[in-house]
């Protein structure tokens, strides 16, 4: 070999590529064969080659220890931004304490105001409606889902919640037909409307969108609260309502106090309501007295309409920024 004497070393990687393909040769620090010293002078002598292929990996807990230390740690808490505006997302995907009352299965929880009616509420994963062909009417996949809808035929008995509640905060979403009209009633009793106004350019009434209805009093409409803007959206679209309600107060005796009150209303993220108390249960409320605590109820009974993502918390202070 003493041809090699002189030359520059070969590359390390060459090297090894070579035993590779010839198993007699061997790496420096590994027994060789006589006669191969001049091979031994051309490679680094700082750290042996292996004989074995052996590739040196971490242990499957050390390359997962980012993860568990992830679910280890607590939830970060997320920021209160109840101030009384529109934040993008529903206020239960971005906001603590929201809880569902449609489990997006079936009506557990619900119950038919009148149990002497024919109950045709159901569920369904999809609500479809037709501009051209059927703009009055809705239409349910036939397979149960998230949504609620009021029968096949847009009319059927109230929906009223098993659960009693207080002063509550309530999102919800609905869908209209063309000329559509339903409610949710807070407690019941106080109505907010839910009406096809999209399109309209008279003032806004008491029988519009977002208005608190009025009460019905010797054969006439009494009161309420029409909305201050038209924020309606088209038949056929998804619409929200916020909600921020105060029940009545009573003394320890049953006297009323204080009258209910809306503190805020938002209809499709547009302020609508501001501060407006209602001194008596307004038009179609359920027959049952003025109370600290009832339950909700979703209009069934005045065209089609279907609801989704209805979520209550406890009322907070509106925070002003």
């Amino acid at each position: 070999m003493e041809e090699l004497k002189g030359q520059k070393a070969l590359p390390v990687r060459a090297l090894r590529h070579a035993a590779q393909s010839h198993p007699r040769l061997e790496l420096a620090g590994n027994p060789r064969p006589a006669g191969n010293r001049g091979l031994k002078r051309s490679l680094p002598t700082r750290r042996p080659a292996l004989r074995h292929n052996i590739t040196m990996r971490k242990p499957h807990w050390i390359l997962c220890l980012p993860a568990l230390i992830g679910l280890m740690a607590p939830a970060q808490k997320l920021p209160e931004l109840n101030d009384g505006e529109h934040h993008g997302d529903p206020p239960f995907l971005i906001e603590d304490g929201w809880r569902p009352l449609f489990n997006g299965r079936d009506l557990t929880g619900w119950r038919p105001q009148d149990d002497r009616l024919p109950n045709e509420w159901m569920t369904t994963r999809g609500v479809r409606w037709e501009r051209l062909l059927a703009p009055t009417r809705l239409f349910a996949v036939p397979t149960p889902g998230d949504r609620l809808i009021n029968g096949p035929n847009g009319r059927t008995v109230n929906l009223v919640t098993e659960e009693k509640f207080g002063d509550i905060e309530l999102y919800l979403e609905f869908m209209l037909a063309k000329g559509s009209n339903s409610g949710v009633y807070l407690h019941g009793l106080y109505e907010v409307q839910i009406f096809d106004s999209w399109g309209s350019w008279e003032p806004m009434k008491t029988s519009d969108c977002g208005a608190i209805y009025h009460r019905w009093i010797d054969g006439k409409g009494v009161g309420g609260s029409p909305p201050s803007r038209n924020a309606s959206r088209r038949p056929g679209e998804w619409q929200s309502f916020h909600i921020w309600f105060r029940a009545p107060r009573f003394e320890a005796s049953g006297r009323k106090v204080e009258n209910a009150r809306f503190i805020r209303v938002l209809h499709n993220g547009l302020s609508v309501q501001e501060d407006v108390e209602v001194d008596g249960p307004t038009r179609a409320h359920m027959p049952i007295p003025e109370a600290p605590s009832n339950p909700i109820m979703l209009q069934g009974d005045h065209g089609p309409v279907a609801f989704r993502c209805i979520y209550v918390r406890p009322l907070r202070p509106i925070v002003k920024r």
